[in-house]
């Protein structure tokens, strides 16, 4: 091999990575700034009706996220369910809310797996040398780098009723949210500039009132879901913060403000 065949080669090697990376880069771009039609909006209006309360600006920028989002991931039905495109819209724009007007993105994730209604895992339990073999049924699951696991019907009942404080899409995409770091501890990759004391502080504090007023017998604004442990909190808290936002902030106004700055949302001040 000639010198200088044998220099073109990695050059070349360089040349085409980087055009990979730049068709790339154009086409997020490209996608984020495309709007949904017509048609899509109209679905995503009346299968996910939180959406409409957003301030036009942010509903553009959710589009083109949502477009982002569909173009990665691979929505998989299980037990012979067919997907359709409402089904993928819907998911979509609930998912897209957490990260809407934020620079965090699902970037392991790539499969979305559908089922037609609530499903059945398999869990190991211990008891001394023994471990028992138990069947749960689940509305949702969300692994370490994918995939998201749903029950359409929980998921679509979850986006029409956006009140209720029950979303299991929002729920599980918190835990993708909360995996970035590394760990799905509660402790999500923080804003620039947003401390990690203050976090701490308005989390621990929601979290061990929440756990105190169940244990008294009391109604709790956040699921009490919430009180299996500081991951399964965040996620119902997130859940809250979409759906009752005014509840929350009253309530819970310190942890209300640290995932208003989270998230770089005010979904409180929504029509």
């Amino acid at each position: 091999m000639t010198p200088w065949i044998a220099l073109a080669i990695p050059l070349l090697i360089v040349a085409f990575l980087l055009y990979r990376r730049y068709a790339r880069l154009r086409k997020r771009r490209a996608l984020l700034a495309t709007p949904l039609s017509p048609e899509q909006r109209a679905v995503v209006e009346r299968l996910v009706p939180l959406v409409r309360r957003m301030p036009e600006p942010l509903r553009l920028t959710l589009e083109g996220k949502m477009n982002l989002f569909l173009d990665q991931i691979t929505f998989r039905g299980q037990n012979d369910l067919e997907v359709s495109d409402e089904m993928r819209l819907s998911i979509a724009a609930q998912a897209c809310l957490l990260i809407v007007n934020s620079p965090a993105w699902y970037n392991t994730l790539r499969n979305v797996l559908i089922y037609p209604s609530a499903f059945l895992t398999h869990r190991g339990t211990h008891d001394g040398h023994l471990v028992h073999d138990n069947n749960h049924a689940t509305l949702g699951e969300s692994w370490a780098r994918g995939p998201v696991i749903l029950s359409w019907d929980h998921a679509l009942h979850g986006g029409l009723d956006a009140e209720d404080g029950h979303n299991v899409v929002i729920h599980e995409f918190a835990h993708q949210l909360d995996g970035l770091s590394g760990h799905t501890d509660g402790i999500p990759i923080l804003r620039k500039g947003q401390a990690y004391a203050g976090w701490e502080t308005a989390m621990l504090d929601a979290y061990h009132d929440h756990v105190d007023r169940l244990e008294r017998g009391e109604y709790t604004l956040i699921d009490p879901y919430g009180a299996t442990n500081h991951e399964e909190f965040f996620a119902e808290a997130i859940v809250t913060f979409f759906e009752r936002p005014q509840a929350l902030r009253r309530e819970e106004p310190a942890l209300y403000a640290q995932l208003a700055e989270l998230l770089a949302l005010d979904p409180a001040t929504w029509a």
